[in-house]
């Protein structure tokens, strides 16, 4: 097993769940259901098959003979019909009605419709637990007020919750996004080579109203409420670059998630989880990097950059279908999956684990508050009878004062006491110190934490309360 390269994605990052959604074994399975499927429609349609040979089909759905297929698909360099010839030596009372009218599209297309909208409903899965973690660590820290940054400079102050539900609003637009595509999936059904029914008009003897029936009756049995009205031989690969974007939208949002813990946790203010025996640096010893926001960051530029194969692939399809497309999408779509995965109990796990440092946060806004106090110890120093004009000019020069001690001497910041030295404001040292109360600067944080929570997020979780309660599955 290490002589041969083994895909990351599978060995380090997803999850056992997603990567048996995209096995060979899943696969060929639900090859198999498809043409059981096909089977019953067909003879539910009038088609002289019997209950015996769908007896045998269902008999051995799940015994596949792999060895067999592989073995044969040597000889004739064709994957499904080295399938239907091994489901054929398994089955020999109906071989002759297995895949019977359709084209290889059949099993192939409708696999991938089925396979993706199953990773879909996972992905779904793990997006709403992250987001009721988020919720948690939201509420719990809605009134803890941090330092706010706009261009990574110093800003208004916000709080420790209110900066969380930036996070948890744009996974609620991924959501909204993903359940716009999950009900949006159709199959591509019975549609023949170049999607004209051709064969299984044939086969119904020029019933037309048959062939719509069987696209409808597969798709019913398979668990889908219908399938495209019209298409080639393929379902549009237009669909594939509908379920990356989605993909690559979530990405986006851990990414940006991620690049917000690296930054607080070099400012100390919050760390990842660290666990016991865990090591940072192989040279540095005291180090505690932080390696799960990290791949994250990394796992969604692989995906972000997923997101253009099958653009490529959708855009140069010539008519009713090219075979360009086939050995793209067995990579481009299980791996833009199984990354996301990986992504998804990454992210699940971090927020799981987070540890805040109130005492950190608060000496970094107090060094930064008088700066943003000065408006409200102007307006005091005006009631206090200044004028106004010459009190906004004065405050301008002690700030840059306060600001080279900080800047150029390192020293820590005086500006309250440059203020309370300035006969022209007439405000002690004590009076000026009661403006620094940090919830007075973060205006509606708090409220706006608890309005969002219940007003979008609460309602969510209330309706998904059955996909809650997993944990995170991190491999290494």
């Amino acid at each position: 097993m290490y002589d041969r390269y083994q895909s990351p994605l599978s060995e380090r990052y997803a999850s056992r769940e997603m990567q048996y959604i995209f096995s060979p074994e899943k696969k060929f399975r639900t090859w198999r259901k498809l043409w059981i499927a096909l089977a019953e429609t067909e003879k539910e349609l009038g088609l002289p098959i019997t209950q015996e040979q769908i007896d045998e089909l269902k008999a051995h759905k799940d015994d596949i003979n792999f060895d067999v297929a592989k073995e044969r698909e040597k000889l004739v360099r064709h994957d499904v019909m080295s399938h239907v010839y091994a489901y054929g030596l398994q089955c020999p009372n109906a071989k002759g009605i297995i895949h019977l009218g359709a084209t290889s599209c059949y099993v192939g297309d409708n696999t991938d419709i089925i396979l993706m909208t199953e990773a879909l409903k996972l992905v779904r899965k793990k997006l709403v637990n992250v987001m009721a973690e988020l919720a948690s660590f939201a509420e719990k820290y809605k009134d803890q007020p941090t330092l706010a940054f706009t261009h990574f400079q110093p800003a208004q102050p916000t709080t420790v919750g209110k900066r969380a539900t930036l996070w948890l609003m744009e996974l609620k637009l991924d959501l909204d996004d993903l359940d716009y595509v999950i009900s949006s999936m159709k199959m591509l059904g019975s549609k023949g080579t170049t999607g004209t029914q051709a064969s299984f008009l044939e086969l119904f003897d020029g019933d037309h109203e048959k062939c719509r029936k069987a696209d409808q009756m597969i798709a019913e049995k398979m668990g889908f409420t219908g399938c495209f009205p019209v298409s080639g031989q393929t379902y549009s690969r237009k669909v594939d670059s509908r379920v990356l974007s989605v993909l690559a939208g979530i990405a986006q949002s851990a990414h940006k998630f991620s690049n917000d813990i690296r930054l607080l946790q070099h400012l100390k203010e919050v760390e990842e989880p660290f666990e016991k025996n865990q090591i940072g640096s192989s040279a540095m010893a005291y180090k505690r990097n932080p390696m799960r926001s990290e791949r994250i960051a990394s796992l969604a530029n692989y995906v972000m950059a997923d997101m253009m194969n099958p653009m490529l692939v959708a855009s140069t399809q010539w008519f009713e279908r090219t075979l360009d497309d086939s050995a793209n999408k067995r990579l481009s779509i299980p791996e833009g999956f199984l990354a996301v995965d990986g992504i998804l109990d990454l992210y699940l796990n971090v927020v799981d684990g987070l540890v805040v440092y109130p005492k950190v946060i608060e000496k970094r806004l107090m060094s930064e508050l008088p700066f943003m106090a000065t408006e409200n110890i102007m307006m005091d120093a005006v009631k206090a009878g200044g004028d106004r004009q010459e009190l906004h000019e004065r405050i301008r020069e002690l700030s840059m004062e306060a600001g080279r001690n900080v800047k150029a001497e390192g020293k820590d910041n005086n500006l309250l006491e440059l203020i309370a030295a300035d006969p022209s404001f007439n405000l002690t040292l004590e009076e000026l110190k009661k403006t620094m109360d940090p919830k007075k600067y973060v205006g509606r944080a708090p409220q706006q934490v608890e309005e969002f929570l219940d007003e979008v997020i609460r309602p969510v979780l209330e309706e998904n309360k059955d996909l809650l309660g997993i944990k995170a599955e991190i491999n290494v």
